[in-house]
């Protein structure tokens, strides 16, 4: 199975901006046995802005672009330093591919990347993706790793997007709002009622939320793609996942 899996900033880095080593740890150690089983994995992976915010002692997430773009040069270097530690524990070699949205625009630029990607699969490296924050300008960015992710998985024809985040899945009303929300575990078909569902707000250092999400899913199943939506909180949650077995999730359904 070729598996692309999106990880949120929220399930990367404390709401310091520092990152969550016993979380991101567990990531890698997962990621690493889906891989030693046999499938195919790409990571796109948040956290370069949040955790360049924490290298730098600033105190928020800023709001304009150059200190963005700093942060995210800063952020970037420790986010692949970690990565590059963590998965060679297990004998895994990673790769780091930063993107822009003119990369699936343009038709040689998106497929230089599809055949970048097959080789590096080929090889039996790890892609790490990321948006390339420190260039990217309104015109040509993607906006969010939600979206980025899915654009990914419809190029290199992914069987699954999972995206981590800081929720379950979809529910049937705001979690954090109503108690009485359930959490919805199969969606056939994203119509107007689903997307009402959708809050907000991401996490203060994120840029994603069920929005973005959706859009995602909505992209996704339209070219073949199953995605899922899922807590980062215990990575072990991909297994389940993976293996198409019950569990704390929304999947939709192409």
């Amino acid at each position: 199975m070729r598996v692309v899996i999106k990880v949120g900033t929220s399930t990367l880095a404390h709401a310091t901006g520092k990152l969550n080593i016993k979380r991101t740890g567990e990531l890698c150690k997962t990621l690493s046995d889906l891989k030693n089983a046999g499938h195919e994995v790409i990571l796109v992976s948040s956290g370069a802005i949040g955790m360049g915010v924490g290298k730098l002692g600033l105190q928020t997430k800023p709001t304009d672009i150059p200190t963005k773009q700093a942060a995210a040069a800063v952020g970037q270097c420790e986010l692949m330093y970690a990565y590059d530690k963590l998965f060679a524990e297990y004998n895994h070699t990673v790769a780091q591919i930063l993107l822009t949205g003119a990369d699936f625009t343009a038709e040689d630029r998106h497929q230089n990347f599809n055949n970048t990607i097959t080789r590096l699969l080929q090889l039996g490296a790890l892609p790490v993706i990321n948006e390339n924050d420190t260039i990217a300008t309104e015109e040509i960015k993607v906006g969010d790793n939600d979206t980025l992710s899915a654009l990914v998985a419809v190029s290199v024809k992914a069987d699954l997007l999972i995206i981590l985040s800081d929720v379950n899945g979809l529910y049937s009303a705001d979690p954090r709002k109503n108690a009485n929300a359930t959490l919805i575990h199969a969606v056939h078909g994203i119509d107007e009622n689903t997307l009402r569902l959708a809050g907000d707000a991401g996490s203060a250092l994120g840029t994603g939320g069920m929005k973005t999400k959706l859009s995602s899913a909505k992209l996704c199943n339209a070219n073949g793609v199953d995605m899922v939506i899922a807590n980062g909180e215990n990575p072990d949650i991909l297994y389940a996942i993976v293996n198409a077995e019950q569990g704390e999730y929304t999947r939709f359904f192409a």
